[in-house]
């Protein structure tokens, strides 16, 4: 079987350690997490927590009906087959010392409706929010001018509403 990419919305009790047994049960089996954002809902005591990792649909499977007998799990829904609205927060501190390379930043920042968040001497910082696709292309027009650093808070994703 392939391994393709999952995302997994997880919504549970907002309460100390039910993130540590959720990553605990992906490393017990063997799988990676390539991403995780953990936040409370618009209720106080519940938390949403979006996952991206890698792997075949019966293993997949399996870790949803195990997440199910964790306790502090409400509900737990693969996003992989469903339309969504995908976005990913991104730092980028990018070296701007020559003034062709300032002026080409500040055009590809323009372009892309990012913002400057942060000008040093040799560096700017960029904010880019976005799906997977337009960081990508965001991150091959910046790389020739030497991306230097790097944070990003992993995908966040929510179901689009039925047309």
């Amino acid at each position: 079987m392939t391994e393709k990419k999952h995302i997994l919305s997880i919504l549970v009790e907002n309460k100390p350690g039910v993130l540590s047994r959720i990553t605990g049960l992906f490393s017990g089996r063997g799988y990676n997490i390539e991403s995780i954002s953990a936040s409370e809902t618009t209720e106080p005591n519940v938390t949403r927590i979006c996952m991206v990792t890698y792997g075949n649909e019966p293993v997949l499977e399996q870790i949803k009906k195990q997440l199910y007998k964790l306790i502090n799990v409400i509900k737990v829904s693969d996003l992989t087959h469903i339309d969504t609205v995908q976005r990913e927060l991104t730092l980028i501190k990018v070296k701007a010392c020559k003034p062709e390379n300032r002026a080409e930043i500040l055009r590809i920042v323009d372009i892309f409706r990012l913002k400057v968040v942060d000008v040093g001497q040799e560096h700017y910082t960029i904010q880019a929010t976005a799906d997977e696709a337009k960081l990508d292309a965001i991150f091959s027009l910046l790389k020739p001018m030497g991306i230097k650093d790097v944070a990003r808070t992993g995908i966040i994703a929510m179901p689009r509403e039925p047309k």
